[in-house]
């Protein structure tokens, strides 16, 4: 009885964990670049006097599913989408690299290459800064371009190559703003063997539809869980009685 309780208790917790991890899945579906989470369970049994008394489940691990995504043409300039693995390096406020696959870039009021964020993105020699009057072009190995507007014929000359890098995925881990790091916090080598698509954006990797089963299913889980504990609560009900009459 003891046994029951508490294996449907931990498993009804875990699946409204699991439950709110597909939902953020699917709230991500149509977010650029986005990655999604998947939960591993496993069964832990607690030891009581040296015996095995219970056993309840616990949320192991918190991966991501890291399966390239759809390419599509935006035909911005300043849009670029990572061909197979590899990921942009940016700079956050605190001076340290962060990663992303999102390349739905900008320009800030300075000239300074930027993410949608406002986080700087950064080249061979720090943050990349765009000249004013100049048309950006970004080339295959992340190399920015730009066209003078003010010169006849148009000056095109190289202003930086945006940082691309292929950490280990296993040494990667997604902080709470949805960008990744490496897991003692240094900042990931230039690797030559990453390349991007200029005008076009990657697209999330969440499948809707498996989502959605997934969210049906983990329903049905959830109610077998209750189903369990009223069992158990049915059944110490009738024990109590039959005690009472003896």
């Amino acid at each position: 009885m003891d046994r029951l309780i508490y294996t449907a208790m931990s498993g009804a917790k875990n699946i409204m964990e699991q439950q709110a991890t597909n939902s953020h899945n699917l709230a991500n579906a149509t977010t650029t670049g986005f990655r999604a989470q998947v939960d591993s369970f496993r069964a832990v049994p607690i030891i009581s006097e040296g015996l095995p008394t219970r056993t309840f489940v616990v949320d192991a691990t918190v991966g991501t599913d890291f399966s390239p995504a759809t390419v599509l043409q935006t035909g911005r300039s300043l849009d670029v989408a990572v061909q197979s693995k590899g990921w942009i390096s940016i700079q956050m406020a605190d001076g340290t690299e962060a990663y992303t696959r999102n390349g739905n870039l900008k320009l800030s009021e300075n000239g300074v290459l930027q993410t949608q964020a406002g986080l700087s993105v950064m080249g061979d020699n720090g943050p990349i800064t765009v000249p004013p009057n100049v048309d950006v072009s970004i080339a295959k190995d992340g190399t920015v371009s730009g066209s003078d507007r003010t010169t006849i014929p148009a000056t095109v000359s190289i202003i930086g190559r945006i940082k691309l890098v292929n950490p280990p995925e296993q040494n990667l881990v997604r902080g709470d703003d949805g960008l990744f790091r490496t897991k003692n916090g240094a900042a990931a080598d230039a690797d030559a063997n990453v390349s991007v698509v200029g005008g076009a954006l990657e697209a999330s990797n969440v499948n809707v539809a498996e989502a959605m089963v997934n969210m049906i299913n983990l329903s049905r889980q959830f109610e077998m869980q209750m189903s369990l504990l009223k069992n158990a609560e049915t059944n110490a009900s009738k024990a109590s009685q039959l005690l009472a009459l003896s």
